[in-house]
């Protein structure tokens, strides 16, 4: 058992603990700053994971624990997405009347589930990270006690992610009792004999559902919008960010490393449940007035254009989907501080608390338009060159399977609608005015520096594409595909 690969994770649950433990002797007053020493010590801990070696997997824990170079892209990924809410976080102390440390803790747990659902190659393990997850989500969404939209928002996530995980313990026993084994290369071996039996095949099935639920995708996708509109800021774009990219990585791990002759004969359903979830999310999201709501429906529409990846079956599919989810980091982090700061005395997060944002402070204003312009697909962002990747990947599949080309009509369909949406936030910013009221807004160095990186990001990956790209291939090569 080589516990010593779990050191990221390790590490970051003692932070958790250790910021619970200064609570208890810090004064109230200082107890906000407590979010950016969590950053920082989590900033230290990413440029740590660069001394750790995954070019070839290692296992602990009987083979549930995998150290790949898949594993450790989420981690870093996850590392990177924590620093950013983190700050956030801090920002967002004053609209949480107690209990702020426990927040931050909360987020660093969330964390460590994340990171051990990057490295599981066990269906055990891929219940107890999301479980981890997801309980620790359930207290953050419904952390502002005295907000009626985050009770209620903590409530349907409780209901619906408690039905998500019957659904997904009840498929994993059935795939231990028909195949009396739930470690992924023991599955992958085991394939051949087992294949043809309706309870494994019911099983997986469930195990989807589950997966399905984490990602948003249609027809799981129901609590997503409410979910996103009633919980903190923070909450919410460790939601959008984090918890998908680890339904994400758990999908790509359950279909390529465990089941993929099963895969290969799921492409149509794959196919048809990533064109649905495109269209709906883009055509519910046009109405939308609520900002963060409207991000919800958004991440419905992000989760479809993610499984086009999945759809493709190959290593430049599986590569475009981790390219994606790069630049998707830095464009949601953009958008939800914002979010975060703009939205400090504006309750309900309209569009038009970021009318004539461009007076108030030209750098939020640059940071949310460039975030919607990414998520939009226009060029030179990192959206747009990850969408061209997804879309480039299925197409090479088309001349196998004309279906492919239909899918392909379904997301540029969704591309164009999705214009109408995104650009209305920019020229709410750009050309709505302004409530004489509205002065301007004051903005800490911790913020500027998060939102500066946020929009490097979105510039460098966009225009400088080759190294997140060959980091994703070198990653999905731990694939089987």
């Amino acid at each position: 058992m080589n516990a010593t690969l779990t050191i990221l994770e390790a590490a970051v649950v003692m932070l958790g603990l250790v910021i619970l433990l200064l609570d208890l002797w810090m004064p109230a007053a200082q107890r906000r700053n407590l979010g950016y020493a969590a950053a920082a010590v989590v900033g230290i801990i990413f440029a740590g994971s660069f001394l750790i070696d995954a070019s070839q997997a290692q296992y602990a824990f009987g083979q549930m624990y995998v150290m790949d170079s898949l594993a450790l892209f989420f981690k870093r990924f996850f590392l990177l997405a924590a620093m950013a809410v983190l700050v956030m976080s801090v920002e967002f102390a004053d609209r949480i009347p107690t209990g702020i440390s426990e927040y931050y803790a909360l987020i660093l747990f969330a964390l460590s589930g994340m990171m051990f659902a990057a490295s599981a190659n066990d269906f055990i393990l891929v219940f107890v990270a999301l479980e981890l997850i997801t309980i620790t989500f359930y207290i953050l969404t419904s952390f502002q006690r005295s907000r009626l939209p985050s009770l209620e928002a903590g409530v349907k996530y409780l209901i619906l992610g408690a039905l998500s995980s019957a659904f997904m313990v009840y498929g994993i026993a059935l795939v231990f009792g028909a195949a009396k084994t739930t470690n992924f290369n023991e599955l992958a071996g085991a394939i051949r004999t087992i294949v043809g039996q309706p309870v494994y095949l019911l099983g997986l099935l469930l195990v989807l559902v589950g997966l399905g639920f984490k990602i948003a995708a249609f027809p799981f996708q129901i609590w997503a919008p409410d979910v996103y509109q009633g919980s903190p800021a923070p909450t919410t774009a460790f939601l959008a960010v984090g918890s998908k990219a680890a339904g994400i990585v758990l999908l790509l791990r359950v279909l390529f490393s465990a089941v993929p002759e099963v895969t290969a004969n799921w492409t149509k359903l794959l196919m048809i449940v990533s064109g649905v979830t495109i269209l709906y999310g883009n055509l519910c999201a046009i109405p939308q007035r609520n900002l963060k709501r409207l991000l919800g429906y958004s991440s419905i529409a992000h989760a479809g254009y993610m499984l086009l990846g999945v759809t493709a079956m190959s290593i430049a599919g599986s590569s475009a989907i981790l390219y994606y989810l790069g630049g998707y980091l830095f464009t949601v982090l953009a958008a939800f501080t914002v979010i975060c700061v703009v939205m400090r005395e504006v309750e309900g997060d309209d569009i038009s608390g970021v009318a004539g944002l461009y007076q108030r402070s030209p750098l939020l204003a640059v940071a949310m338009t460039l975030a919607m312009v990414s998520l939009a697909g226009i060029p030179p962002l990192a959206g747009f060159f990850g969408k061209f990747l997804l879309l480039k990947a299925v197409i090479e599949k088309g001349a196998v399977q004309p279906m492919y080309y239909w899918l392909i009509g379904a997301a540029l369909v969704g591309v164009v609608i999705s214009f109408y949406y995104y650009l209305g936030v920019v020229r709410a910013i750009f050309w709505s005015k302004a409530a004489e009221s509205q002065t301007v807004i004051p903005l800490s160095r911790p913020v500027r520096f998060s939102l500066y990186a946020c929009i490097a990001g979105m510039l460098y990956l966009g225009i400088f594409p080759n190294t997140l790209v060959n980091a994703a291939i070198q990653a999905s090569k731990a694939l089987r595909l």
